[in-house]
């Protein structure tokens, strides 16, 4: 299909673009920016008057398969192009890791056309759990991008090292959780005087801490690249900081719900903040927007994690840690923006030139993506950047309606979605 995208204001952080350009497609890239080529004929003219063209968004950390791994389910697919989500990072199953390349190959047969591109990350260990590492080598050649635990944390130090040295050697990238499972045994909230006050088992920080100075020294020892999903901590900004300065091949992304969000949101039990990691004090969410501002933190991701009612209906600590944020991803970025006083530009870089950066990092193969040059992929989105709206969650796509930001007013909204040159998503008027 030919498009042509007019009228509209094309905000392209990678390439410093933001006013008011058409866009023209053809098989699926974009073929010329301003003047049409020669000859163009669209099948599809969209007027895109009073919205922004961007980049499609790019989400280092959203869980969108069906439970097992049984293909991925429809509502959560369809939340990711209601949001503007492209391209998304897919962490590993608890209930059926892609520990084996046929379990990653079953899963990539699901992939469709017209739906937002997945990038799998394979098990380092067999069982998530286990102790025996997985065939890294078998793994990234059947589609991984890079190898992770999802939320079963490494134990044994003597198998993150061999997972180092194993994914060194292959030029691999290890996608890490930086917290100690022993200092977060039993934790649903973050240490502090309001957990105290709500008679809950907090997790300290150093449990982000002595996880990261054990990474960062096993890097020194084996030069693997690790990527630090959602970091939670002031402390651990600092540990970060101090590694980028040393040159160690580091990247890292914070959720929106730690961005935003601190200990004294939860208020009496809210279970749509519990959470993991759990939102921390209001220096540690300074500490983390400072450090997404400053690029030390590469880029903001929703952490989607769908769970149903019945999750969320227990005692604070008994409820199922998670939250849907695959369709608030670009309202929150620009709330952090609103807030922080960034430019819109700001904000959308942490979701499409940022992480494609971390992208490029650790899987080229991906090709390039998050910008709106001449010959890239045409993946985008239309978004209204004036309006407000208020979240609410039975109007979600996803199959979840559990939401910290329920009821909140959030900037901007996506009207339509569009994956490689063809259009996936139009919010219903």
């Amino acid at each position: 299909m030919r498009l042509h995208i007019a009228n509209g204001r094309l905000i392209d952080p990678a390439n410093g673009v933001d006013g008011q350009h058409d866009l023209y497609i053809a098989a699926g890239r974009i073929v010329a920016v301003g003047a049409a080529p020669d000859a163009f004929q669209a099948d599809r003219r969209i007027d895109a008057t009073g919205l922004a063209v961007l980049p499609g968004l790019i989400d280092l950390s959203a869980r969108v398969t069906q439970p097992g791994n049984a293909g991925f389910a429809p509502g959560e697919l369809r939340a990711a192009l209601a949001g503007g989500v492209t391209r998304l990072v897919l962490p590993p199953d608890a209930e059926n890791p892609p520990d084996e390349p046929t379990k990653l190959e079953a899963l990539l047969r699901h992939t469709q056309a017209g739906q937002c591109a997945i990038h799998p990350l394979g098990a380092m260990t067999v069982g998530l759990a286990g102790e025996t590492l997985t065939e890294m080598a078998l793994l990234a050649r059947a589609g991984c991008i890079a190898f992770a635990q999802g939320e079963s944390l490494v134990a044994d130090t003597r198998v993150l090292w061999g997972a180092m040295r194993y994914a060194s050697g292959l030029g691999q990238t290890l996608w890490l959780r930086a917290q100690d499972p022993w200092l977060a045994r039993g934790a649903s909230a973050a240490s502090g005087a309001y957990a105290e006050r709500l008679g809950l088992e907090g997790m300290p920080a150093q449990a982000e801490t002595v996880a990261l100075q054990t990474i960062f020294e096993l890097q020194r020892a084996t030069g693997a690249r690790v990527h630090l999903s959602r970091l939670s901590t002031a402390a651990g900004v600092e540990l970060l900081r101090a590694a980028r300065r040393e040159g160690l091949p580091v990247t890292a992304d914070v959720s929106t719900n730690n961005l935003l969000l601190t200990d004294v949101d939860i208020g009496f039990f809210d279970t749509n903040h519990r959470l993991s990691p759990p939102v921390r004090g209001q220096r540690d969410r300074d500490a983390l927007q400072s450090a997404l501002a400053e690029g030390v933190i590469d880029a903001l991701c929703s952490d989607h994690t769908p769970v149903d009612a019945r999750g969320k209906a227990a005692p604070f600590a008994a409820a199922t840690p998670g939250a849907t944020g695959l369709e608030l991803l670009l309202s929150l970025a620009l709330k952090w923006a609103r807030d922080s006083r960034r430019s819109v530009g700001d904000a959308l870089a942490r979701v499409t030139s940022g992480p494609a950066a971390v992208l490029s990092a650790v899987a080229p193969h991906v090709g390039p993506c998050g910008h709106l040059g001449v010959d890239a992929p045409a993946d985008l989105c239309l978004a209204d950047l004036d309006t407000e709206w208020m979240v609410m969650p039975a109007a979600l796509q996803s199959r979840s309606a559990q939401t910290p930001f329920a009821g909140m007013m959030l900037p901007g909204r996506v009207r339509a979605t569009v994956v490689g040159g063809q259009p996936a998503w139009e919010t219903p008027v």
